[in-house]
């Protein structure tokens, strides 16, 4: 959502240090250079921890607050990094509101507790943006599966708390979202207790009961497939040093000079009508003004050309309809517009 990383950007999982917190992975080992996909897949705690520290995680917090989770923290101090590897309290309930707001776009759903009281006006909150929602929504259906179970089918992630006092699994897919806890009421450790061994086949066994075929959930517009080497330079790997927002960038912000947001823009392909133009296709030109070079053209999601990445460059469209148009620059800074091609 804020530029800063893509499901195929390069994190490091290799031993870090923030002050005096170190985080670990669950088996104490370590994957060197891994995608982000794939370290969401695993659960790795270290580039997940590489992730927060570059949000912060008062951002962090006040994101899951605005989506109305109630969150409980320790009181000795400020938050740090811990809070992404479970280091604060939160309900199943608003964690499963979180999960379904995943598959709904990034909009978190009320709670309804009696069906048959009367239906209360939405008052929804976002914990996201669509794209985003989407990519980790991709990422989670590709995670590992519990051992005899299909994978593929359904997004999930798993957890286990601090001292094996509880196990979660939550999943979804565009119908339905299932959070499952194990543990003891009492809140007493229990050896072995682990999210992917203990709650994980339930998930998969509440599914199965459910009934139906799973239904993947669609991409939104402006979603971009790329491998790493494909993606725009500021996305290949996290950028630990240098600005993420427009604000932080040069003097001149980024801005898409030409064409203008909102424009319909006369290329002839309404006449031509599935006709070839003798003086070859017609392109649409984009030009761009500040930033920092070199820029990275999309045009809705897929990047235009490798060789453009210049101020100015220009596209070639199928047909008539509308067209989102998207440059990034050195830093991350980013600017879109919608057109009608006609």
């Amino acid at each position: 959502e804020a530029g800063l990383a893509h499901p195929e950007t390069i994190l490091d999982d290799r031993p870090s240090r923030y002050g005096v917190y170190r985080p670990e992975n669950f088996d104490l080992s370590f994957q060197g250079t891994i995608t982000a996909r794939r370290a969401l897949q695993l659960s790795l705690n270290v580039p997940a921890i590489e992730v927060l520290a570059e949000i912060g995680p008062d951002r962090f917090l006040a994101r899951l607050k605005t989506a109305g989770a109630a969150i409980d923290l320790p009181k000795d101090g400020p938050p740090g990094l811990a809070v992404g590897l479970g280091g604060l309290g939160i309900r199943l309930v608003d964690l499963a509101r979180l999960f379904a707001g995943l598959a709904r776009g990034g909009s978190v759903p009320d709670l309804v507790e009696d069906l048959d009281l009367p239906a209360q006006p939405s008052s929804e909150r976002k914990i996201t943006e669509p794209v985003a929602a989407w990519y980790v929504n991709d990422i989670l259906r590709g995670a590992p599966p519990p051992q005899n179970a299909l994978g593929g089918r359904i997004a999930f992630k798993t957890g286990t708390s601090y001292g094996f006092r509880d196990a979660f699994a939550v999943g979804f897919d565009r119908r339905i979202t299932i959070a499952v806890w194990v543990g003891r009421a009492d809140n007493a450790t229990v050896p072995g207790l682990i999210g992917r061994q203990a709650a994980a086949p339930i998930l998969f066994d509440a599914f199965a009961r459910y009934g139906g075929e799973p239904e993947p959930i669609p991409a939104p517009p402006n979603v971009i497939y790329a491998s790493t080497a494909g993606l725009p330079p500021p996305l290949r790997h996290l950028r630990k040093d240098a600005p993420k927002t427009i604000a932080a960038t040069a003097t001149a912000p980024l801005r898409i000079a030409y064409p203008p947001d909102g424009a319909r823009v006369d290329l002839g392909l309404s006449k031509l009508a599935g006709k070839a133009d003798p003086d070859g296709p017609p392109a649409l030109a984009l030009k761009a003004s500040g930033g920092v070079p070199p820029l990275t053209w999309l045009v809705n999601g897929l990047p235009v050309s490798a060789a453009d990445i210049r101020r100015q460059a220009s596209w070639t469209p199928d047909g008539a309809g509308f067209a989102r148009v998207s440059v990034i620059d050195a830093q991350g800074a980013t600017d879109t517009v919608t057109v009608r091609l006609e």
